[in-house]
């Protein structure tokens, strides 16, 4: 992680305390992987603090200084009774209010594994877990999609499919008394529901979702029969 100049670390405090102060001391300052070159079959890069990337959320000017590129897991979970999609939290500092694929988060150095790898797997899964109170063992079939990067924030979104055999209800159950408050709303909309809720939704619904949506791989893992479990 590059050293900054005292100037610019006074700018990423204060953006830092405004986003605090707007999720009531919520945030954590932890380490998120940040890309810093990226190809189809590798992508390479170091640990940075969170608070920079929230500073270049806000700021995102700041890029020319900072040069974050942070990596994030979007997790396309399907099930018997459809696709989940969570509701992120009004005062969110990266798309408040919209609705997107979950489970989802960034990439941080819990996924870090020994010799410089870090495992993305591992961190869709600890979001799941999170989110949704949900066991890793639940989900299986996992496959990558695509990345998406965000203009202006730089936030590398990397889709991954996720099949479960858990019915709606027991998604919203477990949601509902195990997860981490990320989604104040959650729905899990049926293939044949899909055009009606992306219609009904427009305008609220992350751009990586539509994108991810679209992928061919998305489809064609909805196919695939019961293989392998994950985590």
């Amino acid at each position: 992680m590059p050293a900054l100049s005292t100037a610019l670390e006074a700018v990423i405090d204060c953006r830092w305390a405004g986003a605090q102060a707007r999720m009531r001391g919520r945030l954590f300052n932890g380490l998120v992987f940040s890309a810093d070159t990226m190809t189809a079959d590798l992508v390479t890069g170091h640990w940075t603090e969170f608070r920079r990337i929230v500073a270049q959320m806000d700021r995102p000017d700041l890029f020319a200084e900072l040069h974050v590129r942070p990596l994030a897991v979007n997790g396309a979970l399907h099930g018997p009774d459809g696709v989940a999609f969570g509701q992120r939290q009004a005062g969110a500092v990266y798309q408040p209010g919209q609705w997107q694929l979950a489970p989802a988060g960034s990439v941080d150095d819990g996924a870090a594994r020994p010799g410089g790898t870090v495992d993305v797997l591992a961190a869709v899964l600890a979001e799941l877990r999170e989110e949704f109170g949900g066991r890793p063992a639940s989900a299986r079939d996992p496959r990558p999609l695509a990345i998406v990067e965000h203009a202006g924030s730089h936030v590398l979104d990397l889709g991954i499919t996720l099949r479960t055999a858990l019915a709606a209800g027991q998604i919203r159950a477990t949601h509902a008394a195990s997860g981490n408050g990320e989604y104040p709303a959650l729905e899990v909309v049926a293939m044949a529901d899909l055009p009606d809720f992306l219609s009904r939704e427009a305008g609220n619904l992350t751009p990586q979702a539509l994108v991810f949506l679209a992928c061919p791989a998305f489809r064609s893992g909805l196919e695939m029969p019961p293989a392998h479990h994950v985590g």
